[in-house]
């Protein structure tokens, strides 16, 4: 954009210096290859590169043989990819052509040096832009070159690129988010864990202690989430699963069809004593699940089960819980107003 007095040109300096030193402040860089070479970058500037570098860069490193053929355009690219920022390559296709009949011909000097390419302006030059072109698409990353015949090929394709790039940003950033509350969660995990084991030291077998903090995470945090008194009392009981979800004061559990039957699985409702009610995220065949762990936890030693429910409930992370909330509502008037009666299809289990 030099022509638009968008590049800074420092008077203390030569301009091809100026434009190497404003390359590592771009974002990403387009490149139009076309049928002139444009001038050769002076010697000064080719002590800011790191040759044995680019060449790595590159399994078609020819050009960089002739440093002092590169043009300043063929150095701005360069120190583009020295700084590992985005190039997004576009070259006529009247030079895309001819590059193909030069790589076709170019072992032979006596043809390679008869042939006038049409598309270049310069004979001389037409060497240095075609193995530019092969340095390019030989790199080992963000090799690609498009092909194009009006500037409008390169903005449609620019538009489509950029606006699928935000989409991927978009879902990499969301996707961090993500894996670093995963990481969170793993990390407070760990500390659960240690605190079993510090827990345990005493018991006869400290190896299925910890053991059991994990197998049994998603049981336990189910029925934290439950309200009652005596917490503790009950995840040591020996109750059989029935009889403990009356001492949770739940008597029975209700799967509905979603309201408009766009949701991936039904509404899951743990009905209380008290006509309140608990929305579950959780689905019928994770409460068997969680029903078989009660049945195989309730089969652990009475010192191990203390060692596990003592570090489960020093956890206070809130958001084990969100899986289950609790409606201060009346299940049977919430009912009513939110599903229409011709669509419900309850599957009750007491």
């Amino acid at each position: 954009m030099s022509d638009y007095s968008d590049i800074l040109y420092d008077p203390r300096s030569h301009t091809h210096d100026s434009c190497i030193k404003e390359v590592p402040n771009c974002d990403i860089v387009v490149l139009i290859i076309g049928s002139r070479f444009g001038g050769t970058g002076i010697p000064s500037v080719l002590k800011g590169f790191d040759f044995d570098a680019l060449r790595s860069l590159s399994s078609k490193a020819d050009v960089l043989e002739h440093k002092d053929k590169l043009s300043i355009t063929q150095l701005e690219i360069l120190k583009a990819a020295e700084q590992s920022i985005p190039v997004y390559a576009f070259v006529d296709e009247k030079v895309f052509h001819d590059h193909h009949v030069y790589e076709k011909n170019k072992g032979k000097p006596e043809v390679i040096d008869a042939i006038e390419f049409p598309s270049i302006q310069k004979k001389e030059t037409a060497k240095y832009i075609f193995e530019f072109i092969n340095f390019l698409t030989h790199r080992a990353h963000n090799n690609s070159i498009t092909p194009f015949s009006r500037l409008d090929d390169i903005k449609e394709n620019l538009l489509g690129q950029w606006s699928q790039l935000f989409q991927r940003l978009l879902s990499e950033n969301r996707n961090r988010s993500i894996e670093s509350r995963r990481y969170m969660d793993f990390s407070e995990r760990l500390d659960d864990l240690k605190a079993v084991i510090m827990a345990s030291i005493a018991t006869p077998n400290l190896r299925d202690t910890a053991r059991g903090a994990i197998q049994f995470r998603h049981l336990l945090t189910f029925l934290s989430s439950l309200h009652t008194s005596n917490l503790k009392e009950l995840l040591l009981s020996d109750y059989s699963w029935d009889d403990l979800l009356k001492k949770f004061e739940i008597r029975e559990i209700k799967e509905i069809d979603s309201e408009d039957g766009r949701m991936m699985r039904p509404d899951l409702f743990l009905i209380r004593n008290d006509g309140t009610f608990y929305r579950c995220r959780y689905s019928l065949s994770v409460i068997e699940d969680i029903r078989i762990d009660w049945s195989n936890f309730v089969q652990i030693d009475k010192d191990s089960r203390a060692a596990i429910v003592d570090a489960s409930l020093e956890d206070r992370d809130t958001r084990r819980h969100r899986a289950v909330l609790h409606v201060n509502k009346d299940f049977e008037e919430y009912i009513e107003r939110k599903y229409p009666q011709d669509k419900l299809d309850l599957d009750e289990n007491s």
